[in-house]
């Protein structure tokens, strides 16, 4: 008897990569499991690789163009015809709608999309109706919706994006934390010590680190302006790449970069474990997300955290327990909340000392993989 066969899509391909690592390795043996999305990227092949997987590229753009959003729903159209999926589960927004309605259209019978972030809650006028009318589209497409946190779940109810029923999976998250993986244990002092030397970093620097991409949205202006007012020894340790086409930062935040003694950019990294363990706290001053991996990670390496007031952050950390919330966009608040944390040791160890305990409480990938498994085996008795 051949195995049920789902379809996961992502509109690039290094969201699965990254995202989904290692959960589709697991699904594929109960399941068949078929990783499809653009590969403009080029992470598809790895994808194959370490998840043990068929992998299949479909050309998807993240920003809104009718001419190759209407190619890319004909191809999704033809894959799925071909392929007869029982299954189609899909996350980001692009791939969400695309997918979610070529499913349809084709009769697949389950429909799943995951909401890993919102963007219309960020936006206004005509663009806000524009990618609402979107969401709206997608879950009419779709059979079952699954926010990824409660701020998520929130934010559809509230701007009335469906009426069906929203189930968040587990704790929230789409993945959990590999927490053998994120452990600090992995990385010795000797290649702790060596790393700083390569980057500059004296013994007596304090390390804020951030991690994920440089832009406007991930709050970088702001964090950039805070930390330039700080006067203590630090440095401020950026991993993640630019983009200059979807949200670039300031210009003159961009200069600060490139130009401050105590400001190091390493560009994006395969494995940030090394640039964690070398520093004493996480800074993430984003916008707007889903339910950032990224927090989960920093906090299995006992970095205490300072985030924003937004979804997933304030559902990940818990301010004066393992780390510090502050408003958005708020420069003054950052820096306060930064000098805070550097000035006081004692509280510092604290939230240190909670930061993986928390993790390891609620967000293991054993815990999300299984109860996705059986939201899967769930969904198709209902069909039977």
């Amino acid at each position: 008897m051949s195995k049920i066969k789902v379809i996961r899509t992502a509109t690039v391909s290094v969201s699965i990569k990254y995202l989904l690592k290692g959960q589709l390795k697991f699904l594929n043996s109960f399941f068949d499991i078929i990783a499809v999305s653009d590969d403009s990227d080029k992470a598809l092949n790895s994808v194959a690789v370490n998840e043990q997987i068929r992998t299949i590229k479909v050309p998807m753009k993240r920003n809104i163009s009718l001419v190759n959003d209407c190619l890319s729903l004909i191809k999704l159209i033809i894959l799925f015809r071909k392929e007869r999926p029982n299954i189609v589960h899909s996350i980001t927004p692009k791939a969400g709608l695309l997918s979610m309605l070529a499913a349809k259209l084709t009769g697949v019978p389950i429909r799943m999309h995951t909401f890993t972030g919102l963007i219309f809650p960020e936006k206004s006028g005509l663009l806000q109706k524009v990618l609402i009318s979107m969401d709206k589209l997608l879950c009419w497409s779709a059979t079952s919706i699954y926010p990824e946190g409660q701020g998520v779940r929130d934010d559809l109810i509230k701007f009335r994006i469906t009426k069906k029923k929203l189930k968040i999976i587990a704790n929230g998250n789409i993945n959990g934390v590999d927490l053998e993986y994120f452990n600090p244990k992995h990385i010795s002092k000797t290649d702790q010590n060596n790393l700083k030397i390569k980057l500059g970093i004296t013994k007596n620097e304090f390390v804020w680190i951030f991690v994920g991409r440089l832009v406007r949205d991930k709050g970088i202006n702001e964090l950039v302006e805070a930390f330039t007012q700080l006067s203590y020894p630090s440095k401020l340790l950026l991993v993640g790449g630019f983009e200059l086409d979807l949200d670039p930062l300031d210009k003159e935040t961009n200069d600060m970069i490139h130009s401050h003694s105590s400001i190091i950019s390493v560009g994006f990294q395969e494995d940030i474990r090394p640039y964690l363990a070398i520093s004493d706290c996480f800074v993430f001053p984003s916008y707007r997300e889903g339910f950032p991996n990224v927090l989960l990670q920093a906090g299995c390496f006992n970095l205490p955290s300072i985030v924003t007031n937004i979804n997933g952050s304030n559902e990940i950390i818990i301010d004066g327990y393992n780390g510090v919330i502050i408003s958005r966009k708020n420069i003054v608040g950052l820096k306060n909340a930064m000098i805070s944390i550097y000035s006081n040791p004692v509280m510092r160890v604290s939230l240190s000392q909670n930061a993986r305990k928390h993790i390891v409480s609620k967000f293991t990938q054993d815990l999300v993989w299984n109860e996705i498994l059986k939201e899967y085996q769930n969904q198709l008795k209902n069909i039977e």
